[in-house]
């Protein structure tokens, strides 16, 4: 990733960044257009998610999860930037003449070449089960489900480790600091996903979040009492609870918000930080 500061002439642009080694056209055939965004609301139009709206129109591309092209190998053609995910997205020409997106694996450049199956080398971007794959292996889009395709690990920079082996299980160290156990049989991707420089972008301007569908946020004290259960007062007025709350009245600031009795609390070995 290549990220370039903006001339300084123009104040819009002052001190915004760009990558100028991504590509913005897709593939007409890997794309589809997507039903019309909620923008937060629900069924009654009343917000349930806050601080979404607008945005630019956006095609979905068409993600291969599952990398179930088996012992064919891959070029990877381009590498393009993706308006649905943070992370970059690459063109890949198979053997057999089939053509997919696949996640940018961090390391990758334009023609090199990737493969999944039982028996491949452990290369960045290869893909193959975690039962092939030595411990220590740095790896990504991780299946959680056999067959599924990828649903861990999926995000621009995430890095998850495979730590130990026992039995039909295998137990990886997610992003979150979270030790996880998983088939032995799931699929991963070699490597970590691209894009590591997200967090350095600078938007320069209010009007770059407006175009990613995102509305401005301010704090509950400056609301009114019917929009955040910390607004309203005189001046800058306290909260006038013993603890901050969620817009909704719930405990805010370290309150544990996951379900007491999830099927998968015997597959997790140490929550998550």
């Amino acid at each position: 990733m290549a990220i370039h500061l903006y001339k300084t002439s123009p104040p819009s642009t002052r001190n915004g960044t760009i990558d100028s080694q991504v590509k913005f056209n897709p593939r007409k055939n890997l794309i589809y257009g997507q039903l019309r965004s909620c923008k937060g609301r629900n069924a009654r139009g009343i917000i349930t998610a806050g601080h979404r709206g607008g945005g630019h129109k956006r095609l979905y591309r068409k993600i291969d999860f599952r990398r179930n092209t088996k012992d064919i190998s891959g070029r990877i053609i381009t590498i393009e930037y993706d308006p649905n995910r943070n992370a970059y997205i690459c063109l890949i020409h198979y053997g057999n003449g089939e053509k997919r997106y696949i996640l940018h694996p961090r390391g990758t450049r334009i023609g090199d070449t990737i493969v999944s199956g039982t028996e491949v080398p452990i290369s960045m971007g290869n893909a193959l089960p975690l039962t092939d794959m030595p411990l220590g292996t740095a790896i990504h889009n991780i299946e959680i489900t056999l067959g599924k395709g990828g649903q861990l690990a999926r995000a621009a920079g995430a890095i998850a480790k495979l730590i130990a082996k026992e039995g039909k299980l295998v137990t990886l160290r997610l992003p979150s600091g979270e030790a996880r156990l998983i088939s032995k049989n799931c699929v991963a991707t070699v490597g970590q996903v691209g894009n590591v420089g997200i967090n350095k972008i600078r938007f320069g301007r209010a009007g770059s979040k407006r175009w990613l569908g995102k509305r401005p946020v301010v704090r509950g004290a400056v609301m009114n009492p019917v929009d955040h259960p910390h607004g309203g007062g005189e001046g800058r007025a306290p909260i006038g609870r013993k603890k901050p709350t969620t817009p909704w009245g719930y405990p805010t600031l370290g309150r544990r918000s996951r379900k007491r009795k999830k099927y998968s609390d015997s597959f997790i070995l140490r929550r998550r930080k």
